[in-house]
């Protein structure tokens, strides 16, 4: 099956990611773990084998491939078993930099998202706040035109990146009384005067930082606004298919991960003279958790394919994060017990997956959030169109 997605071209960079992924990443990862922080070498490595620049133009130092290239970069990264250390590295090209492709102009491209593809600046995107996740129309921070600047006040929270980012891509109302129709965008310096970060302390993805990020008076350029003002909502809920379609793609990889280490693991673990993968019990079990894996990795390559071709996919993106992280944390789940006494351990790779994994459900919109969406869409015939720029 995977012959109909990826070429010859798309396995060898798959082989030289892993490489790369195994002699540069994992022997840090348990110390990364265990600080909370990332060494900001491993950002400019990223960037000098163009892998921050996967979806950017080659004008922009990019290499302007197609989306299967980023399927690769998400599955690969899930399979190193640090969901912190994955995010930090797809939030910044996924979530910070796909606003500055899409809607940068040339001044802003070259400040910030050329840097960015090199690896020499780090972004992250700000729109969840403390009273209002996944209800983005009711943001509280607010941006007032004063001259040549915007005056920000407010705050965000679960932002990934922003501790030791350099850039936040923030949606700001522009219009306190125009509802979802009064947000803007903008690009603001993370290390501009009146911004300050609280560090989250997470029950999973460890490795990466996660802020609480608060403004005060904080003078954002007018040049840095990004696209219309006042359109930041439509450029949003655009972006929210990349978004739920990435954590769709790392469900199914993490999923498919924990499978092939537990069939290892019970192919090796004898009980009363059998390996355990010889028991009815935990084989059909096991049959049944991949053939789930197997259904949403299928769906996800195809809902990819039709993103591809230009396809609005905001149903189908939806349905995959829905779907392929509630199917990962059950298969992780049992993958754990499938482990016993082992799958409680850390030094078995299973306790930090499960962690890791329970945010897929959570972050990007909450399942309860997406099921809403999906109704409106299923029921309601709401119909969501695509917004030009």
């Amino acid at each position: 099956m995977n012959e109909m997605y990826f070429t010859e071209e798309h396995n060898l960079f798959r082989e030289s990611l892993k490489d790369f992924l195994q002699k540069e990443v994992v022997p840090h990862i348990e110390e990364w773990e265990e600080s909370g922080k990332i060494d900001k070498a491993i950002w400019t490595k990223f960037g000098e084998m163009g892998f921050f620049g996967l979806m950017t133009p080659e004008a922009y130092s990019g290499l302007g491939l197609d989306l299967f290239y980023t399927v690769i970069f998400l599955e690969e990264l899930q399979k190193i078993n640090s969901g912190g250390f994955a995010a930090a590295m797809w939030a910044h090209q996924y979530l910070a930099m796909t606003y500055l492709n899409r809607l940068a102009n040339n001044d802003q491209k070259k400040t910030y998202l050329e840097p960015s593809v090199l690896g020499n600046k780090i972004g992250c995107l700000g729109v969840s706040e403390p009273f209002g996740g996944s209800d983005v129309a009711a943001m509280r921070t607010t941006a007032e035109k004063k001259g040549d600047v915007y005056i920000v006040n407010g705050s965000k929270t679960f932002i990934t990146n922003g501790v030791y980012g350099d850039y936040i891509i923030l949606a700001a109302k522009t219009d306190k009384d125009a509802g979802h129709k009064g947000i803007s965008m903008f690009i603001m310096d993370r290390n501009a005067e009146g911004v300050s970060a609280s560090k989250l302390n997470k029950l999973g993805w460890r490795a990466s930082d996660t802020a609480e990020l608060a403004f005060d008076n904080v003078e954002v350029p007018a040049a840095n606004l990004l696209g219309e003002e006042n359109a930041g909502f439509a450029y949003i809920m655009e972006a929210f298919s990349l978004e739920r379609l990435v954590m769709g793609v790392n469900a199914h990889a993490r999923a498919e991960f924990a499978l092939d280490y537990a069939l290892q693991y019970m192919s090796e673990r004898e009980a009363f003279g059998k390996s355990i993968d010889q028991f009815q019990a935990l084989r059909h079990r096991l049959v049944d958790l991949y053939s789930d894996m197997l259904l949403c990795k299928q769906y996800n390559y195809s809902t990819v394919a039709q993103m591809e071709k230009g396809v609005y996919v905001v149903k189908e993106a939806t349905i995959s994060k829905l779907k392929s992280t509630k199917m990962a944390d059950e298969v992780i789940y049992n993958c754990l017990q499938f482990l016993g006494g082992y799958g409680y351990i850390e030094d078995y790779p299973m306790a930090r997956l499960s962690r890791d994994s329970r945010l897929g459900p959570i972050g990007g919109g909450t399942s309860e959030i997406l099921k809403e969406i999906l109704a409106k869409i299923i029921v309601d015939k709401k119909e969501y169109k695509k917004h030009s720029v």
